[in-house]
């Protein structure tokens, strides 16, 4: 779900030479026979994810109520993405020391491993548990996807690749959701995870050989001299952990009935995060300052909103409308092949210079509160067909895709090039972080109403309202997101 990004935490450094070592003329294809193979085994790759992530968000309402797991929802989502942070700091920060075959293979296995889990879990904790290995597994896997373009292909090839990845999500965009509740309808849940491990099986074949022959020179020590390295437990990864542990452990604190446990598990959690979250994003991050602070924060604001309204549209759609899995998968079908409509539509008129991008980020978020309060009016109104929630996913995903784009596009252009994978990677993050913590809040609003033995419906509409009003508060943090004072565009933040 959240991986439908263009960056990857460890950006792209100095390429590598390809499979053969020689330079290819101008000419040659992607699909071309040196390239061919990784080409196939990449864009599969990231289909599989796409794939997992629309179908197992369409059928998820059904192994909630399967495993009894209603009552801790958000955690079937926050599970994955919080364990995808550290999965994708691991694999590339494992990709920059010894090349990009051993955290692809790694990835993989543990992706199979953690479909494998949660497909045969008979209880909700296992289910979970597979998730955060397929957590760990995807989040390798989409740090491999991005970097290998880098370290595999010619400069002039990798922009068609980027986009070939993009268009890797539109299949499974349309055909996952229904796939994955047809399956659900007609056998059963588990068959969605069973069908993913052949996919991971041909993606394995036809990468990891071809990067294991990667060509990765040896770090001579010319070259200007590296920062510092800060202490281990200040560095990336261990940051990374922190952040997921503390994150993770605010959520669980949330789903407590003592207030004397909440309360200070919850403050332990914050007192966790807050410090990991602040040195694995750039300064001004956690204020929103203008320019690439707000950028960050933008980001997982957006993703705040439409991955948190999308986590519960399948089931507000089941449970209010009595749809199956395959018809409420509809909607985000229809989310998802709208933002690539107005992801599009702002590249279009980026390219032509037509408007400015914070007003296209303003008017996504706009977009994006109708397609909200559409989707909430027709999940918690008897009297609006359960379509008219589709239709009003449709525009939230054009919102997203118009305001994701150009968001992206203005923070990373505000970024100097020596930072362009630490804020690369921050924005992925904030994407991910965003993700898991607001579909775990909303899991917790599931718990407080079935607590009180209030309907889910109560809970959605704390939820929904809950993403509007994130909306709001994105078109008003719009204005920030360009820097202005500094026309010199120093870079710092």
């Amino acid at each position: 779900m959240s991986q439908r990004a263009d960056e990857t935490s460890e950006g792209l450094r100095k390429p590598l030479a390809p499979p053969g070592g020689a330079e290819p003329e101008p000419a040659e294809s992607v699909f071309g026979g040196r390239y061919r193979a990784l080409t196939l085994g990449v864009i599969l790759s990231v289909s599989m994810v796409a794939f997992e992530s629309l179908g197992v968000a369409t059928v998820l309402p059904d192994i909630a109520r399967k495993l009894d797991g209603l009552g801790a929802y958000g955690w079937g989502l926050s599970a994955l993405m919080l364990a995808n942070i550290v999965g994708t700091v691991l694999a590339g920060r494992s990709a920059d020391r010894s090349g990009p075959w051993r955290a692809a293979a790694i990835g993989m296995l543990v992706f199979a491993v953690g479909c494998a889990v949660a497909g045969a879990a008979t209880s909700w904790p296992l289910f979970l548990l597979g998730r955060c290995a397929q957590g760990l597994g995807v989040g390798a896997v989409m740090a491999m996807a991005y970097t290998v373009i880098g370290l595999a292909y010619p400069q002039h090839l990798r922009a068609r690749m980027f986009a070939l990845l993009s268009s890797a999500w539109t299949l499974p965009s349309l055909i996952g959701p229904v796939i994955a509740g047809t399956l659900a309808g007609h056998t059963s849940w588990r068959a969605v995870f069973l069908l993913i491990l052949p996919l991971i099986a041909i993606a394995a074949l036809l990468t990891i050989p071809v990067l294991h022959r990667l060509n990765r020179p040896e770090n001579t020590g010319v070259g200007p001299a590296a920062a510092p390295a800060p202490p281990w437990w200040k560095g990336p990864p261990a940051s990374a952990v922190l952040l997921t542990a503390g994150t993770a452990l605010l959520l669980q604190a949330l789903l407590l009935e003592n207030l004397a446990l909440l309360v200070p598990l919850a403050l332990a959690g914050v007192a966790i995060a807050l410090p990991a979250l602040r040195r694995v994003t750039p300064e001004g991050t956690l204020t929103a300052r203008a320019g690439l602070g707000a950028g960050v924060v933008i980001r997982g604001v957006l993703c705040g909103v439409y991955f948190g309204s999308e986590a519960f549209l399948p089931l507000g759609l089941q449970e209010a409308h009595g749809m199956s899995s395959a018809e409420a998968g509809l909607g985000l079908s229809a989310g998802a092949i709208t933002w690539v409509l107005g992801s599009a539509l702002q590249a279009k008129r980026d390219g032509k210079g037509q408007g400015s991008r914070t007003g296209s980020v303003a008017l996504g978020f706009a977009a994006l509160l109708v397609g909200v309060v559409i989707i909430a009016l027709a999940i918690l109104t008897e009297s609006v067909p359960g379509w008219i929630a589709v239709l009003g996913w449709g525009v939230g995903g054009f919102g997203m895709g118009v305001a994701f784009n150009a968001a992206t596009t203005d923070t990373l252009e505000q970024t100097p090039a020596e930072r362009q994978g630490e804020v690369s990677g921050a924005l992925q993050l904030a994407q991910t972080l965003a993700t898991g913590l607001i579909a775990g809040l909303g899991g917790v609003a599931i718990a407080i109403a079935r607590h009180y033995e209030a309907t889910i419906h109560t809970a959605l509409f704390g939820i929904f309202t809950f993403t509007a009003a994130l909306a709001l508060i994105g078109m008003l943090m719009a204005r920030r997101l360009r820097r202005t004072p500094d026309p010199a565009g120093s870079g710092t933040s």
